[in-house]
């Protein structure tokens, strides 16, 4: 018996249509394998989104001309009120992770950090390495300033928008 190009095309359409990987069919000396490998993921690369950076600015609140203030309940004491903390990030912009992920300072043990305190950054200059599902993804500085706080431990865990440095922009 011969096999034919009509029974090939069948063949294949039946072994397509299932989840065998391998058909071997005989006939007489004719031998014909029919092999389907696993399908081929195309190997994603995770687009992440570009660093936040926030500007913070000193936020002034003035009391409302009109409201009393609130009076305390005769049977508790309420805590005194705080002076106002002078805000530390006044004019300084935070570097944000990009990413959920944990947080290296350099790009390996032995290494030194990419920046530290007093260091100057320009736009582009890696700063940090965010580690996520086993990928070292370089995080470049969004802003050109000096570094003037460092705002998370070396192989920590770090949250999306989470601030990791400060830069004072004029520095």
């Amino acid at each position: 018996m011969k096999i034919d190009l009509d029974q090939i095309r069948e063949l294949l359409a039946v072994v397509s249509a299932t989840e065998v990987t391998e058909l071997t069919i005989e006939f007489g000396d004719q031998r014909i394998t029919v092999k389907k490998s696993p399908p081929i993921l195309a190997e994603t690369i995770p687009v992440l989104p570009k660093p936040i950076v926030v500007k913070t600015e000193e936020l002034k609140v003035e009391p409302a001309a009109t409201a009393a203030p609130p009076t305390p309940h005769p049977s508790r004491s309420a805590p005194e009120p705080s002076p106002p903390a002078q805000n530390e990030t006044n004019g300084f912009i935070h570097i944000t992770s990009p990413m959920v992920g944990t947080f290296y300072r350099s790009p390996s043990p032995e290494s030194r950090p990419f920046v530290d305190i007093g260091d100057h950054v320009s736009v582009g200059d890696t700063v940090c390495i965010i580690e996520a599902m086993k990928l070292m993804n370089d995080m470049p500085s969004e802003v050109s300033g000096k570094i003037m706080k460092i705002l998370v431990d070396n192989g920590t865990t770090v949250e999306y928008g989470q601030p990791l440095f400060l830069v004072d922009p004029k520095g």
